[in-house]
C-alpha cells in the first residue's frame, strides 16, 4: 500500500453545464442535464428521441480553441478534451515547464474516440463520390486526444490510453497513480472524453437493449425523468456527452513546489469479468469493491459513501447491489448515482462523477439522487430527499465498463 496519488485540480464539462459552478450547483439541487437529442436530424422511426448534450461555450478566452486552431479537428472530444485539462492545470498551480515536461505523464483517454470524423468521411465518399479529409484518420484515432494534450501541454513524460469502455476515466487515475508510484512521473494529466452522439453509435445502444426506452404504451414522460438508478422502475440509460481532467501529482512534488491538496487517491483495484461481453459478474465486481478497501488500508466501516456506476440497467443495478452487499452487509454506506441527473457520459462518466465525489468531500455534501423510486430487491439509502450534509473522509468510486473491465478506487480527504 503506498499512498503516493494527491488530486492538485479537476475540471470539467457536462449535460449539467459547462464550468464547475454550474455543475455543482445544479447537481445540489438535484437537476437534471437531460433534454431532446438535437446533434442530428431524427427520423420519425429513430428509437432515440433525448440526450445528455453538453452545452455551448465561449472559446473567445481560448485561443487555443480559435475556429483557426480546429480547423482541421471537426470531432468535439478534442475542443473539450482541451478546454478541461487546461483549466484543471489552471486550478492546479502547476505549470509544465521544461524541467518538468519530461516528469508529466498523460493517461487522459476517450472511450468511443472520434467516431464522428469516420461516419462524415464515409458519408462524404458515398453521397458525394469524395475522399476523406486528409485529417479523418487523425480525428478518429482514439489515443488521438492524449496526443493533442501533450502538444498542447508540452508534457513529454510516458503517455497511454486506457481506454476500458465506461471506466477509462477512472483507469486513467488509476494507472497515473502506478506512474506516481513506480517514480516515473511527477504529475500525470488524467481523464477522459466522449461525445458518443452520433447515429448508429446512439441506435445501436438501443438495439442492444441498453440505451432508455419508454414502457410500451406508457404516456409520455419528461426527459429530465428518464435517467432512475438503482429504481424499481429503471429502464436504461441516457446517452450522453462530456469530459473531465483530474491532475494527480505525488505528495513529495506537491510538498517540494508547495501545491495545497486535500484529497488522495488512497486504494484501487481493476478486476476482469471473464464471463460476457457487456453483462457484468458478480464476483470480479464483489472483488473490486474489496481490494480498492484493503488497498487503502481501511475496512469497509470506514467508508462514508459509495458513488455508484449505476447506469440504470435492470442487470447492472441489481449486480452492483449485490457486490455493494456481499461487502457492507446490511450497512452498505449511503449512495450517490450521479447518472440520474447527467447520462451516462461513456468513457468520461468515471471522470466527472470522481469530480463531483471530490467536491462533495471537500464540501461535506452527499449529491441527490433524483428519479429515486425504491426497488425492494435493492434496498439502499439513495439520498433521493435532496443533497445531505456528511462529512466522508473515504468515498468508495465505482466504475463497470464494457468488456468486464472493472475499476474501483478509494479517495480520502486529508485533515
Amino acid at each position: 500500500m503506498v499512498k503516493n496519488a494527491v488530486i492538485l485540480g479537476y475540471d470539467a464539462v457536462s449535460p449539467l453545464g459547462t464550468d464547475m459552478e454550474t455543475q455543482w450547483e445544479g447537481a445540489v439541487r438535484g437537476e437534471s442535464g437531460i433534454g431532446p437529442l438535437t446533434r442530428f436530424p431524427l427520423a420519425d422511426s429513430f428509437p432515440v428521441r433525448i440526450a445528455g448534450q453538453v452545452g455551448e461555450f465561449d472559446v473567445s478566452s481560448y485561443p487555443f480553441l480559435s475556429p483557426r486552431n480546429l480547423a482541421q479537428w471537426t470531432s468535439p472530444i478534442f475542443k473539450h478534451a482541451m478546454l478541461v485539462v487546461h483549466r484543471a492545470l489552471l486550478n492546479s498551480g502547476v505549470e509544465i515547464t521544461p524541467d518538468l515536461a519530461p516528469r508529466t505523464a498523460i493517461t487522459f483517454s476517450s472511450a468511443v474516440g472520434g467516431l464522428d470524423a469516420v461516419l462524415a468521411a464515409d458519408r462524404r465518399m458515398i453521397g458525394e463520390g469524395r475522399m476523406p479529409h486528409p485529417f479523418t484518420n487523425p480525428n478518429a484515432c482514439i489515443n488521438m486526444v492524449g496526443g493533442k494534450i501533450s502538444i498542447q501541454t508540452g508534457a513529454t513524460g510516458p503517455i497511454t490510453a486506457t481506454i476500458t469502455a465506461c471506466a477509462t476515466g477512472l483507469t486513467s487515475m488509476i494507472v497515473g497513480k502506478m506512474l506516481l508510484d513506480q517514480g516515473r512521473a511527477d504529475v500525470v494529466i488524467c481523464g477522459a472524453v466522449d461525445f458518443p452522439l452520433v447515429e448508429p453509435i446512439v441506435a445501436g445502444f438501443y438495439t442492444m437493449n441498453g440505451a432508455y426506452r419508454p414502457r410500451e404504451g406508457a404516456l409520455p414522460e419528461p426527459p429530465q425523468r428518464a435517467s432512475r438508478p438503482f429504481s424499481v422502475d429503471r429502464r436504461g440509460f441516457v446517452v450522453s456527452e462530456g469530459a473531465g481532467c483530474v491532475i494527480l501529482a505525488s505528495r513529495e512534488f506537491a510538498n517540494v513546489h508547495g501545491l495545497p491538496y486535500d484529497i488522495e487517491l488512497a486504494g484501487w483495484s481493476m478486476t476482469s469479468d471473464a464471463h460476457h461481453f457487456v453483462a457484468p459478474n458478480f464476483e470480479t465486481v464483489r472483488r473490486a469493491i474489496s481490494e480498492s478497501i484493503e488497498n487503502a488500508g481501511i475496512s469497509p466501516v470506514d467508508i462514508a459513501s459509495v458513488n455508484a456506476h449505476a447506469t440504470a440497467t435492470r442487470v447492472g443495478d441489481k449486480i452492483e447491489f449485490d457486490a455493494l452487499y456481499s461487502v457492507f452487509g446490511e450497512k452498505i454506506p449511503p449512495i450517490t448515482a450521479n447518472k440520474s441527473m447527467t447520462g451516462h457520459c461513456m468513457g468520461a462518466s468515471s471522470a466527472i462523477e470522481s469530480i463531483l465525489a471530490i467536491t462533495g468531500m471537500q464540501e461535506e455534501i452527499l449529491l441527490p439522487t433524483i428519479n429515486y423510486s425504491p426497488d425492494p430487491e435493492i434496498d439502499l439509502d439513495c439520498i433521493s430527499e435532496g443533497a445531505r450534509h456528511l462529512n466522508q473522509e473515504f468515498v468508495l468510486k465505482n466504475a463497470f465498463g464494457f468488456g468486464g473491465c472493472n475499476a474501483c478506487v478509494v479517495f480520502q480527504k486529508i485533515a
